[in-house]
């Protein structure tokens, strides 16, 4: 084994850039997993008084959704690292999440040394190709001297223009290579995002102006674009000025606060109902906001009707525009800024409020709700679950769920009462496994607050190892497994789309409170309903990591908001 390099006078070793060039970009903290590649890098840490933490993890899949949740709730880059060879392919699936999500992740893979390659190395892997498809941008380093541009690069590439993942490949021998001093610098306002907003160009806010005034009915339909760019107070003063409703996708949920008398609520496939969607059919002219009308949102791509409504389509990145609707009017840019252009556009346009059509529909909607959420049944219907967790939690808290079973309750009833990123989910690819980590993630971004994680028993099984990374830091994250023995989206697909032939869907029900319990985490197990009000206030009151197991009705058996399994 190769002995600790030292830096010398006026140089640095490469791992020591490495730690000096996070420090310079404003990182705080790192999450990952260790590796015989990642020795150097490790050294510099445990050396250098960089005041940055390191959370070890369980997995390097882990790290990533930490990362990516830490992002979401911070405003902040999140940076993950990991080791060569399986490292990397364990943690492709956090960046390929982040990515698609426009989440700023900067993940570091140690990497077998320059010299190495081509020789049938253990762990040898072409990480940049590798990695090419599900990054923004992404670098293998050669030589030590190129680590300060690469990482200026990295953190411009991810928090300009759309944010998005990188990748950064670190070999061994490049680690141990000299770095002149003098070039390990960093914008620290490149470590947050959006660092450089830009701006539509006039005239499209001009004949997007002209469209607003002339359109009966406008709507607002939001993705994670305004929460992303913090626009949530251009775009209320633009729909309050228009009396328009304001509808999101389940990752723009936070854009407006749900009690607001112009807010539909999410709309869509998953997470969307009937009745929401009816105020979606009801606009003579659609504004997507940092939405890409994708499949999901628009149940593929029949609400709104294409070429029977009018559409602006307001994003900043152009190649989402005009692939999913005819664009009557297209605006390249930042929505923060977008929106204030067209409020100066219209500054003299204020209708009154009418908002009775958006109250009946909600009206409806939760009417319908509220006779699930009081049923005694057994087993124990998902829509009780969420509403004796909206009782319990105050409007600050974060809650990170799952893309399975309970997505689509907590996207439709749970009310977000604030704006900004307090309820979110892994919308892009929809892996099981997100939340537990992606909750420890949003923790360290916002310890003043509580943090809940949400999740069926399918993702438990994918991702418990880490309730060892929690309960060693005792993080006082509530978590709740949603137990139907199942992969419930699958069955239900099988049930509707393929006349109830269930095949490989079904796994014996776990004890998953003795599994917490077994890793030092406060946990119970619910069976009645009238004891789950009493077991959730207890865990979240909790000083430490506390998990409450709900053996709850399938999603083949439910009456769940989703209008299409296939989406």
């Amino acid at each position: 084994m190769n002995k600790p390099v030292e830096s010398q006078a006026g140089t640095l070793t490469g791992a020591e850039a490495v730690v000096e060039m996070l420090k310079a970009h404003g990182v705080q903290i790192l999450f990952g997993l260790c590796g015989d590649t990642s020795l150097p890098f490790y050294d510099a840490l445990a050396r250098l008084p960089h005041g940055m933490r390191h959370i070890l993890t369980r997995d390097e899949r882990s790290a990533a959704y930490m990362a990516d949740g830490y992002a979401r709730v911070s405003g902040k880059v999140g940076v993950c690292e990991g080791p060569s060879g399986g490292g990397a392919t364990y943690i492709l699936p956090g960046l390929a999440e982040a990515n698609e999500s426009s989440v700023p992740v900067l993940c570091i893979n140690s990497d077998i040394s320059v010299s190495a390659r081509g020789r049938y190395t253990l762990t040898e892997l072409d990480q940049g190709a590798l990695m090419r498809p599900v990054t923004k941008w992404n670098a293998v380093l050669d030589r030590a001297q190129d680590i300060p541009r690469i990482f200026r690069a990295a953190f411009d590439q991810m928090t300009s223009g759309r944010p998005g993942a990188a990748h950064i490949a670190l070999p061994f021998d490049v680690q141990n290579g000299p770095v002149d001093r003098s070039d390990v610098w960093g914008d620290a306002g490149l470590g947050r995002y959006p660092a450089r907003r830009v701006a539509p160009d006039p005239s499209c806010v001009e004949l997007a102006a002209k469209l607003l005034q002339g359109a009966a009915h406008p709507l607002f339909l939001c993705g994670g674009g305004v929460v992303i760019s913090g626009a949530e107070q251009e775009l209320l003063e633009l729909a309050e000025r228009l009396s328009a409703p304001i509808a999101t996708t389940i990752s723009g949920k936070g854009s407006i606060t749900e009690e607001h008398p112009l807010a539909v609520g999410v709309v869509g496939s998953n997470g969307g109902t009937p009745e929401t969607r009816a105020i979606v059919d009801q606009a003579d002219l659609v504004v997507f906001v940092g939405c890409r009308a994708g499949s999901v949102t628009t149940e593929r791509w029949r609400h709104p009707a294409p070429g029977k409504v009018k559409v602006i389509h307001l994003d900043v990145d152009p190649a989402v525009l005009g692939v999913n609707y005819r664009v009557d009017a297209a605006l390249v840019g930042d929505a923060k800024l977008a929106l204030a252009a067209l409020n100066q556009a219209l500054a003299t346009t204020k209708r009154p409020l009418e908002a009775s059509a958006v109250q009946k529909v909600k009206e409806e909607k939760f009417a319908k709700f509220r006779g699930l959420a009081q049923s005694g049944d057994k087993p124990i219907k998902p829509e009780r679950v969420v509403a004796e967790v909206a009782r319990s939690l105050d409007p600050d808290a974060i809650v990170v769920v799952d893309a399975g079973t309970p997505c689509p309750y907590f996207s439709a009833y749970f009310p977000a009462r604030a704006t900004g990123r307090r309820f979110f989910s892994n919308r892009a690819h929809g892996a099981l496994g997100y939340s537990m980590s992606a909750a420890v993630g949003a923790h360290f971004a916002r310890p003043q607050v509580k943090c809940v994680s949400v999740m069926g028993d399918g993702s438990f099984g994918f991702t418990s190892g880490e309730l060892e990374t929690v309960a060693r830091h005792r993080l006082p994250i509530t978590f709740i497994v949603i137990s139907n023995g199942t992969y419930g989206w699958i069955k239900a697909g099988q049930r509707t789309g393929y006349d109830g032939r269930y095949y490989g869907v079904d796994f014996d029900a776990t004890d998953h409170a003795a599994v917490a319990a077994a890793y030092g985490v406060k946990s119970r197990r619910v069976t009645e309903p009238n004891d789950l009000g009493k077991a959730l206030k207890e865990a979240l009151a909790h000083a430490g990591p506390a998990l409450v197991d709900i053996v709850c009705q399938p999603l083949h058996e439910a009456k769940a908001p989703v209008s299409e399994w296939i989406a």
